[in-house]
């Protein structure tokens, strides 16, 4: 009995033995017949295809789009070069079309959003946008561009913008009109071009003045308001 035991294990180690033998063999095996793939991007499809050939690998071109990369190169590969395939392994490329020329919108004096949506239903994109003080202008409107509505021949391009600043207009830091007659605002105002909106009329002290003088105006001083804003008085009766 101790005898058959013995020759049982020693069966089972020596099938072990084996089975580890085969699975060694076998990677080894697999990895003799892999290769690592070339770089093609660059290349022409003529030259990628020598160079897949010599790696014992084989190159599809499976499409071709426009790229900054010169007309009838190779713009990407799957799979990427250093990695380990099998022989035989087909590689998929694409080719490059060149850059797309493209007329460039004229989008000077549109809104932000207008501009945005000319320029992009045409394939391009936005590139930077700046932002600068303008006084008389719509905020948000594209004061310039880059490149230019003449430009006829970009290469897929980024259009940068400059648009007027969201607080655009003017600013003035509002006086004290506290004391003096209405009609002496009135006339100041209305030459650095403001308006006088509503005028109330309230119950003072009679020591505080005559009718007409200014007892509150509304923005207080102090406060900044843009050009053209209508300024509104509390005066005595």
């Amino acid at each position: 009995m101790l005898r058959l035991l013995r020759y049982v294990l020693v069966t089972l180690i020596l099938l072990l033995v084996f089975l580890a033998s085969a699975l060694v063999a076998m990677r080894y095996a697999i990895r003799g017949r892999e290769v690592s793939v070339p770089a093609l991007i660059g290349l022409t499809p003529g030259e990628a295809e020598r160079s897949a050939g010599n790696a014992g690998l084989l190159l599809a071109i499976e499409s071709r789009y426009y790229s900054p990369l010169q007309q009838g190169r190779i713009v990407s590969q799957m799979p990427e070069a250093g990695a380990r395939v099998r022989r035989g392994w087909k590689i998929m490329a694409a080719e490059s079309l060149g850059p797309q020329r493209v007329a460039i919108p004229n989008v000077i004096g549109q809104s932000e959003h207008a501009a945005e949506t000319n320029i992009t239903r045409r394939g391009l994109e936005i590139g930077s946008v700046a932002v600068m003080h303008a006084p008389g202008t719509q905020p948000g409107t594209v004061l310039a561009q880059s490149p230019g509505p003449d430009n006829k021949q970009a290469a897929s391009p980024r259009i940068s913008l400059l648009l007027s600043a969201p607080d655009n207009a003017q600013m003035y830091v509002m006086p004290s009109f506290v004391g003096k007659p209405i009609t002496e605002a009135t006339a100041v105002l209305q030459k650095a071009g403001f308006t006088v909106g509503k005028i109330s009329t309230v119950a003072v002290d009679p020591g505080a003045g005559g009718p007409g003088m200014i007892v509150r105006q509304f923005p207080a001083a102090g406060q900044k308001v843009a050009a053209g804003r209508a300024i509104n008085f509390d005066v005595s009766r």
